[in-house]
């Protein structure tokens, strides 16, 4: 991917789906302050669409990527889920972490930035997505 076709910096896209989940899980959840904001800010700022219209290169809820964080040797492979699904050890990432809701609705190409619990910044680009439910035709899941 060229400079030029990469994903501007703040766009993000959501299905219609995975917005309303969102907003239940937020309804039904106590959440931290930090985590209440990111989800705010992400559900605010992101573009909706249907689910059967998202593009195939955006990171939705349970898409498999690939991304590279800054520092680490390695890319390596997660999964964005639920809170209910989350076990970093084998790389379920939540979306309620603060590197899940930074990648959630960003496309292949693009940096995700989050806060580490010490207020540290990370940055890592999405170099690809394995599965997006959407683009293998579940619209429920």
């Amino acid at each position: 991917m060229s400079i030029d076709s990469r994903p501007a910096v703040d766009e993000r896209i959501l299905s219609e789906l995975d917005h309303a989940r969102i907003l239940g899980l937020m309804r039904r959840t106590a959440l931290s302050d930090a985590q209440k904001h990111a989800l705010d800010a992400l559900l605010d700022a992101a573009d909706l669409v249907p689910a059967r219209d998202v593009p195939p290169d955006v990171v939705t809820m349970n898409s498999r990527l690939r991304l590279h964080a800054e520092g680490e040797p390695e890319p390596r492979d997660i999964t964005l889920c639920y809170p209910a699904d989350a076990r970093a050890d084998v790389g379920l990432v939540s979306l309620l972490s603060p590197m899940g809701a930074s990648l959630l609705g960003r496309r292949v190409g693009s940096e995700a930035v989050w806060l580490t619990p010490t207020g540290t910044p990370r940055t890592a680009r999405i170099l690809s997505l394995h599965f997006q439910p959407e683009a293998a035709g579940e619209y429920t899941t």
